[in-house]
């Protein structure tokens, strides 16, 4: 079968991936879009994010448009695709249909690099490439992985699978997860003066824990006496991890702290109480935390809806103000027209939530029969999205909070195996092992 030639390809496949884009009228958003981009802008330190995709951003905009960062994400997106589809368009088509994934390639916010973190590992663990390709692949996958702390995890997921099945290849999963750690370390350092991994996470962490229920036990036991700001919540604490971090009237929003240091805000005074009322939680009660952290897990893995950020509202209010400010005015009308900042792109999505479960479930029966008798390399292919799902849904769920959003951006990794298994017969495919050069026939006797 003749295939087009990659650059066009991959770049079809890319406008296909971005319909939902093109449907808006402009790149869908989020509130945190707006910490991201004062985040690029002013080279503005967050205490809940890596100074990595803020700055990213940055540069691919560029003061000219949002365009051009939805364009980029969807086309690496689409290469990694290339890279692995025997029918390239034709896979980029049905995942544009009938999947998540063209809701988060123009969704501006770090989440379509969880997905990007397992595509480059699995041709990293299970496909020879150049060496060109290798160091991008690499590059690659440690920029998604350090984008966001919910990847550390699913990175590990993905060195554990390369230890298991394709062993000699460590080195190559193993040396994307060090170039991210080593780069939130030194962004850390720089930004927060705290050569750490999270300066701040553990607020997310207890977030989750009291909502949980397994924090009001702890504050029973040492209040008043630890004299910890959480004391004044005995008996009262949010029920929603949310409410407990965002709320203006919540535990975490009303700390106390130096109105007069612009650098300071409540989560980050709070974080030495945080870490001491997490770490005894986990010492009073272990098994506890263990089991809420699989409930979460188990009812994270099955919410994979779209529509829960494809507000204005979800947008946040300040987000105006930032797109004025770092693109210019004809950028902001830009984004009054759009379909989200209309209120009108939500119900599109939810007429698209039964068609995208019902392929997902199809999706999760063939990946099912390649683990069980699929040959090697399916086998192989299929094992990565199954540790990959579940180190996203425990990562995610377990640490912070089920949400929609958060196992929708992978989900339809579990489409893969049948759009391989759709190829046709001697396409390119995941390989284990280098390929054996064909063997010279025998001279006649």
């Amino acid at each position: 079968m003749t295939r087009l030639h990659p650059l066009p390809s991959i770049l079809l496949g890319g406008l296909l991936l971005l319909w939902p884009v093109w449907l808006n009228a402009y790149p869908l958003l989020f509130s945190d879009t707006n910490a991201f981009l004062a985040q690029g802008g002013e080279w503005l330190a967050l205490w809940d994010k890596p100074f990595i995709y803020g700055p990213a951003l940055a540069w691919a905009h560029h003061g000219i448009s949002l365009f051009i960062p939805a364009m980029l994400q969807s086309l690496i997106v689409s290469h990694l695709l290339w890279l692995l589809l025997p029918r390239h368009l034709a896979g980029c088509l049905a995942l544009a249909a009938g999947s998540t994934l063209p809701w988060f390639t123009g969704f501006l916010m770090p989440d379509i690099f969880a997905p990007i973190v397992v595509l480059s590992a699995v041709h990293l663990a299970l496909r020879e490439s150049g060496i060109w390709l290798r160091c991008y692949l690499i590059l690659l996958c440690g920029f998604a992985i350090a984008v966001h702390l919910a990847h550390l995890p699913l990175a590990a997921a993905m060195l554990v699978m390369t230890l298991l099945l394709a062993r000699r290849r460590l080195w190559r999963v193993a040396t994307p997860l060090a170039l991210a750690i080593a780069t939130l370390l030194a962004t850390n350092t720089a930004m927060f003066q705290k050569t750490t991994l999270s300066p701040h996470g553990v607020v997310f962490a207890l977030a989750r824990f009291a909502a949980d229920g397994l924090v009001e036990p702890v504050l029973h036991k040492n209040c008043p006496k630890a004299g910890w700001h959480l004391c004044a919540w005995a008996g009262r604490l949010p029920t929603d991890s949310d409410v407990f971090l965002w709320h203006p009237e919540g535990p975490v929003q009303t700390t106390p702290y130096d109105t007069t240091n612009a650098a300071i805000v409540p989560p980050m005074v709070l974080t030495p109480e945080a870490r001491i009322i997490v770490t005894a939680t986990v010492l009073h009660d272990p098994v506890g935390v263990l089991r809420s952290m699989a409930e979460n897990t188990l009812t994270q893995l099955h919410r994979v809806a779209l529509g829960d950020v494809l507000t204005r509202d979800a947008a946040g209010a300040f987000i105006d103000s930032s797109i004025t400010r770092f693109l210019g005015p004809a950028e902001r009308e830009r984004w009054h027209v759009s379909r989200q900042y209309q209120n009108r792109l939500l119900d599109t999505a939810e007429r698209l939530n039964p068609v995208n479960a019902a392929l997902m479930l199809l999706g999760l029966a063939v990946t099912l029969w390649h683990v069980w008798r699929g040959p090697q390399p399916a086998r192989a292919l299929a094992l990565f999205i199954l540790a990959a799902l579940l180190a996203n849904a425990a990562a995610t769920g377990a640490l912070s909070g089920p949400h929609d959003r958060y196992q929708a951006r992978i989900a339809w990794l579990i489409m893969l195996p049948v759009l391989i298994r759709l190829g046709p017969p001697g396409a390119r495919s995941v390989r284990t092992t280098a390929q054996t050069p064909p063997q010279s026939p025998r001279p006649a006797m």
